[in-house]
């Protein structure tokens, strides 16, 4: 279950209430404690720059990432010796209509049409409208044909990607599109579809933000040279996925979630009393998982429901998220979520590298490899690569490989890696090291090919050298 975050607009404080609603129409003029746009993206708390105390409001911008001005991003940067030869991008779909209701209140409405006349807006998203119409379904892996290319619900379905989650997508291929091909050429003008490898999950809307991504970055595209492969699993673990340690992991990492929450006096005081506001079992508003929907209120500037036993307030929401945060902080400490992640990680991470050896043999196919996915695959790639103080995938995130070539050194392929458009190379355990060592501003391939081969079953312990030997170890 992901971590969410919500937020109320009404309240007895009318300053307040226009506040919120400026940052909400207004983000890139946006302040919170000194706080500006600029850094909305920031994935890893810096104490310079944020609130000296968690505020979850401000928690709660970063993670609907609300469409402003272009982004400053690092992707690309390197030293003019230096070849970009593939990029391999993970991103989660963008901005979505809840997939749960909060019984006995009224659905959000909330338009999932694409229509000019409404923030936020893309310059090209009338072209992308209609690009979409006239892609056909062989372009697409089954189930994938069947599902629709663009959201045009007036009430969105549960889970649609809305405008918003267009937008951000439009704008995150726009970019790449700015780096990769107009300043770096990674594909020639007459690229061929062997060049791409798409793949996404078999819902609409990680096919949509796909769809919108490769628009941005590849305009009009020629929908004969695109095909989308459909992926079951939201690990991406193709035909690996069979693996009974991880689901041990994932089990007590559940227990110790269940625990944490149990010993929470508060949360469970605030779960009584959203309970008590809508007339239901304290268990069915849980099971119902409320911050899913007020989540989609806060970031749509909506209102949290009402009904005639009184509102759902923000401090219901602090209690919340508080509680959230202090979950996230101790699954970091505990080594339950890492062996999950490690497990859960290692068949998309074995490909992407293996693509990249390929790549770096002289292979010209897969020079760009996109993968539409959800917070719960690009979480676990976070840990797995032991980037611990990284922030949880947000509307949108993105989360790019590099692989670079050294052309005063041929043979000499590094990568990098980048989070939401920050560098996060260094901050992986297996290239802090190399950091110390040496002055270019990347990674070794090797140190990337060791750690999947072979570092990774060394941290999970056990003796294990392989992914089944880990899958299958007795004993846990």
């Amino acid at each position: 279950v992901s971590p969410s975050i919500c937020h109320e607009v009404m309240g007895p404080d009318a300053m307040i209430l226009v506040f919120l609603m400026l940052i909400h129409l207004i983000p890139v003029l946006a302040t919170k404690n000194g706080v500006t746009s600029k850094n909305r993206k920031r994935i890893m708390p810096d104490p310079a720059t944020e609130p000296p105390v968690m505020d979850p409001v401000y928690e709660a911008l970063l993670y609907c990432n609300i469409p402003g001005v272009a982004e400053r991003s690092m992707e690309g940067h390197a030293p003019h010796h230096f070849k970009l030869v593939s990029v391999h991008v993970f991103i989660r779909h963008g901005d979505r209509y809840p997939l749960y209701a909060i019984p006995k209140t009224k659905r959000p409405e909330i338009d999932c049409t694409l229509v000019a006349n409404r923030k936020p807006y893309h310059s090209k998203l009338e072209a992308f409208v209609n690009h979409m119409s006239k892609g056909p379904g062989a372009s697409f892996e089954s189930p994938l044909h069947s599902l629709p290319l663009y959201s045009s619900h007036q009430l969105c379905e549960m889970g649609e990607l809305t405008q918003t989650g267009v937008v951000q997508h439009l704008q995150n291929g726009q970019l790449l599109r700015d780096i990769y091909l107009k300043k770096h050429k990674l594909l020639p003008s007459d690229w061929a579809a062997e060049q791409l490898h798409l793949e996404t999950t078999g819902k609409s809307r990680t096919l949509q933000s796909g769809l919108a991504l490769l628009y941005g970055f590849l305009p009009d595209f020629d929908w004969k040279k695109v095909y989308f492969r459909h992926q079951p699993s939201a690990l991406f673990c193709s035909g690996n996925c069979y693996c009974p340690l991880r689901n041990q992991y994932l089990e007590k990492e559940q227990r110790r979630q269940y625990l944490l929450r149990l010993n929470n006096r508060q949360l469970e005081r605030t779960y009584e009393e959203m309970a008590r506001i809508v007339d239901i079992p304290t268990k069915q508003l849980r099971a119902a998982n409320p911050i899913d929907s007020l989540l989609c209120l806060f970031c749509h500037n909506v209102s949290f429901p009402c009904t005639k036993n009184g509102c759902i307030t923000m401090d219901h929401f602090k209690v919340i998220k508080t509680h959230q945060i202090e979950d996230e902080r101790e699954r970091q400490e505990k080594k339950l979520y890492l062996g999950y992640a490690l497990l859960g990680a290692h068949p998309i991470l074995n490909q992407t590298v293996s693509r990249m050896q390929q790549t770096a043999e002289g292979k010209k196919e897969g020079l760009f490899t996109l993968y539409s996915a959800h917070d719960v695959t690009l979480a676990p790639i976070l840990s797995a690569l032991g980037l611990t103080g990284a922030r949880f995938p947000r509307f949108a995130a993105r989360l790019v490989f590099e692989l670079w070539q050294d052309r005063e050194k041929p043979r000499e392929h590094s990568v990098r890696i980048l989070y939401d458009g920050v560098d996060i190379t260094f901050y992986t355990s297996f290239c802090q090291d190399h950091h110390r060592r040496s002055p270019k501003p990347m990674c070794p391939l090797e140190n990337l090919v060791r750690f999947i081969k072979k570092d990774m079953f060394v941290a999970l312990g056990g003796g294990s050298t392989n992914y089944y030997e880990a899958c299958h170890k007795e004993g846990f």
